[in-house]
């Protein structure tokens, strides 16, 4: 079936913002509350978000197989769970209600009153019931820079990294949409010369920027998903802020890895950017090398022109871009984290959620965290008021944007923003 939403030429007779990253191109899903309080589902075109249950409601989707309650659910995992086949009926209808050419529902005001929103009158949800959450290590200069700072620069890599993508199971309970609050959290530590650990707050709170893919059911138990079938169980992308606490991470991880300096938040953008949208902007990876095993290799591009920036914006102050980077830089691509997540037979279900791990680029100027931006500590960085961040700071909010852009056309995922609290104070 064709990508009839690519075409670079198509406008929307919905009004779209120059260097919106919502046109008729992207047609991205997510869960919103209308202005009556009713949970629906979702896409956005422009600055308007258009309710795809009262679509359905209205007989906009007839011919396409789908349940009646299909879009008047809190959670996309049902229609999710319906493949890459209706996903993309389903786009491509909306991309023709929407069309410029098309009257059908422009000439309808009691329709478009009933079907569109302004997206300052909506509130975004959780898009997805996360079911599963994985995190990967997947950026060669993220895990070169923490190797370095931590190991011997000689022996940054771990033997096992350029053979596998590294990952480890998170949890879900604490991934929250952009626009949600969150503590500094607690826990111990072992200070600097000490040989005993306190507890208490974390001094060194962190973002990662990441971006994370949402699947839908790949395989049964026992049944390993192929790298070349991989992305027809991707249903799309979101930008992830996968926060860390440097100094509780750094005491507790051996010898199993991350636990509560990463379970107590992650933070995603809203609207799910299908890889269907994402056609037009796939690029090449690294080089990969040594060979991969047969499992994992891979022919054609595989990786995505995806534009990131990260910013912090101490409270009541403008923000100041801190990191610029890219998806590309990623050394393993989504289909291999997949293959590899399933090659022992693990089962994928609908909803769950895979993390990229940090972005980072080959300059100081494209790291995906304040660990590697600021060094450590040892090169603080100059906010617009005058105040420096080595890290994050009590009621700082982090946003991070992300977009692609080819032949005049842009494909953004909005933003993850993000305010840090002071920690949580009990009664």
């Amino acid at each position: 079936m064709p990508h009839k939403t690519n075409d670079a030429s198509k406008k929307s007779w919905l009004s779209v913002p120059e260097n919106s990253d919502f046109p008729i191109q992207n047609i991205p899903f997510g869960v919103f509350l209308t202005r009556d309080d009713i949970i629906t589902i979702g896409t956005r075109i422009g600055d308007y978000a258009i309710d795809l249950n009262a679509l359905q409601q209205l007989g906009y989707f007839e011919g396409i197989p789908l349940t009646d309650d299909i879009f008047l659910q809190d959670s996309l995992n049902d229609f999710i769970s319906d493949g890459k086949k209706t996903w993309r009926l389903v786009r491509n209808r909306i991309s023709t209600l929407f069309d410029v050419e098309n009257d059908t529902l422009r000439t309808n005001m009691d329709h478009r009153s009933t079907v569109l929103f302004s997206v300052n009158e909506i509130e975004m949800q959780l898009p997805v019931q996360i079911g599963d959450y994985t995190d990967f290590y997947s950026s060669k200069e993220h895990a070169t820079n923490i190797g370095t700072m931590f190991r011997d620069p000689d022996k940054a890599l771990l033997p096992n990294w350029l053979h596998i993508p590294v990952g480890y199971h998170g949890r879900s309970s604490t991934i929250v949409p952009s626009g949600t609050a969150i503590h500094r959290p607690n826990g111990q530590t072992l200070p600097k010369g000490s040989e005993a650990p306190v507890f208490g707050p974390s001094k060194r709170v962190d973002f990662e920027l990441e971006m994370a893919f949402i699947t839908t059911d790949a395989n049964v138990l026992g049944e390993p998903v192929s790298v070349a079938e991989a992305e027809d169980y991707i249903f799309g992308m979101v930008l992830f802020n996968d926060w860390s606490a440097r100094d509780i991470q750094k005491w507790e991880y051996v010898p199993l890895g991350p636990f509560l300096a990463k379970n107590f938040a992650s933070s995603i953008s809203p609207w799910i950017v299908t890889l269907d949208a994402l056609e037009p902007f796939r690029v090449a990876g690294p080089k990969q090398d040594p060979e991969p095993l047969p499992y994992l290799q891979q022919k054609g591009d595989h990786s995505f022109d995806i534009q990131l920036e990260v910013a912090i914006a101490p409270e009541n102050t403008e923000a100041t871009v801190v990191g610029k980077s890219n998806f590309k830089y990623m050394y393993w691509t989504m289909a291999q984290q997949l293959a590899h997540h399933t090659v022992n037979g693990c089962k994928i279900n609908s909803g769950d959620m895979l993390g990229s791990g940090t972005i980072s680029g080959p300059t100081p100027d494209s790291y995906g965290s304040m660990l590697e931006i600021a060094w450590q500590g040892t090169k603080p960085v100059t906010m617009k008021d005058g105040s420096q961040r080595s890290f994050i700071a009590d009621n700082d909010t982090v946003i991070m944007k992300g977009f692609c852009e080819k032949n005049g056309v842009r494909i953004g995922f909005g933003e993850v923003s993000t305010k840090l609290l002071p920690p949580f104070q009990t009664e």
